[in-house]
C-alpha cells in the first residue's frame, strides 16, 4: 500500500526514494559491499537502539536473483530537521547522541570511518569542477571522485582562481591522515564514528513527534571521534554557527561524557585538524557548485573559502592551544 515514489536526492554517491512510509537508497555502483553490508548491520545492533535508525529488511527477490548494479537499502521515514526553523534546530539532541555512538564499544568488525576520504573526494570532485571533469586528484581513486572519470594518480595542475588556490592551500596544510594518504594516529582510532555528522543525519522517528536518531551509515566505523565535531567547529570558527548554538553543542557532548574532548578546558587541541579538514571540505564542495553553476560563491561560501586562506598559514597539526 504505499503511495508513488519521490526522488528525495539523486547524487554520485546514491539516489534516495521515498514511497509511503518506507525509504530506499540506491548507493553507488562502486560501493564496497562489503563494508557497507557492515555499517548496515551495525544500524541494527541492539547496542545503537535508540542511537541510529535501524534498517528495514530487503526483500529477497522472486526466482534466480539478478546481480543488482547498485545495492539497496531500506529505511523507515522519519521527519527530518526543519531548514526553514534554524531556532529550532537540536544541536543538544545531536550532541547527545553521537556522544552516546562514541561511548559504545564496537559490536563487531568495522572499516575505518571515512571522513578524510570524505574531505579527499570533495577536493578532488572542486578539481574536476573546475577543469571541466577531466581530472583527478593525485593520490585519490577515481571511485572517491564523484564526478571525476579520468583515472586516479593524474599530475594536477594548480588552478589559477584564487579561490580554488585558497582551498588547496589550507588542504595542503593538514596532515596527511586527514587528507585520506595515510592512516589516523592510533591515539586517534577506535571510537564508534559517524563519519559526516550534519543536521541533515537527523530524523525523528516514528514521524513526525518520536526522538531524534541519526541515520546516514554510508561513511560510519571506527577512527577519531573528534571527526564528528568537526563539521559544527568549522562553522562556529567561520562565524556561521552562532556562539550560543556552538555553546549548546558542545556542553551537552560534554554532558554526556563524549569522549572527543576534555571533560572541560579547551576543546580546541582536540578539534583543530578535523575543523580545519571540514573547512576544506565544505569550501571545496562550495567551489564545485559555482563551477557547475557558473556563479559566484554566496556570502556563506565565500567565509569557508576565507577560513581556508586562514588556516593555510597554520602548521599541519597544532600541539596546543586554538585554531580558531
Amino acid at each position: 500500500m504505499c503511495g508513488p515514489p519521490q526522488v528525495l536526492a539523486d547524487r554520485p554517491d546514491g539516489t534516495v526514494v521515498r514511497s509511503g512510509a518506507i525509504v530506499a537508497k540506491a548507493h553507488a555502483a562502486d560501493t564496497d559491499r562489503e563494508a557497507l553490508a557492515a555499517r548496515i548491520a551495525l544500524a541494527a545492533a541492539p547496542q545503537l537502539a535508540g542511537i541510529l535508525l535501524p534498517p528495514l529488511p530487503v526483500p529477497a527477490p522472486a526466482g534466480a536473483p539478478l546481480p543488482a548494479a547498485r545495492p539497496v537499502t531500506l529505511w523507515p521515514l522519519g521527519a527530518p530537521v526543519d531548514p526553514t526553523d534554524p531556532g529550532a534546530a537540536p544541536w543538544a539532541e545531536a550532541a547527545d547522541l553521537l556522544a552516546r555512538l562514541h561511548r559504545t564499544k564496537p559490536p563487531f568488525p568495522l572499516p575505518p570511518m571515512r571522513g578524510p576520504a570524505k574531505a579527499a573526494r570533495a577536493v578532488a570532485r572542486m578539481l574536476a569542477a573546475l577543469r571541466g571533469g577531466t581530472t583527478a586528484l593525485p593520490g585519490v581513486p577515481a571511485a572517491l571522485s564523484d564526478d571525476v572519470t579520468s583515472p586516479p594518480r593524474v599530475p594536477a595542475v594548480e588552478p589559477r582562481d584564487p579561490a580554488a588556490l585558497s582551498v588547496l592551500a589550507g588542504w595542503q596544510a593538514l596532515p596527511l591522515w586527514a587528507r585520506d594518504e595515510v592512516p589516523a594516529p592510533a591515539r586517534r582510532g577506535g571510537f564508534l564514528c559517524h563519519g559526516d555528522l550534519h543536521l541533515g543525519q537527523l530524523v525523528r522517528h516514528p514521524a513526525p513527534d518520536g526522538p531524534w536518531l541519526l541515520i546516514d551509515m554510508d561513511d560510519a566505523g571506527v577512527g577519531d571521534p573528534a571527526w564528528d565535531l568537526g563539521r559544527p567547529a568549522a562553522w562556529y570558527a567561520a562565524g556561521l554557527l552562532a556562539p550560543e548554538d556552538w555553546s549548546v553543542f558542545l556542553d551537552a557532548y560534554r554532558f554526556a561524557g563524549g569522549p572527543a574532548v576534555p571533560a572541560d578546558g579547551d576543546p580546541w587541541p582536540a578539534l583543530d585538524v578535523p575543523a580545519r579538514a571540514l573547512t576544506v571540505q565544505t569550501a571545496a564542495v562550495a567551489l564545485a557548485k559555482c563551477a557547475a553553476e557558473q556563479r559566484d560563491p554566496d556570502e556563506h561560501e565565500q567565509l569557508m573559502i576565507e577560513s581556508c586562506a586562514r588556516i593555510a598559514t597554520l602548521p599541519p597539526e597544532l600541539a596546543t592551544g586554538p585554531a580558531s
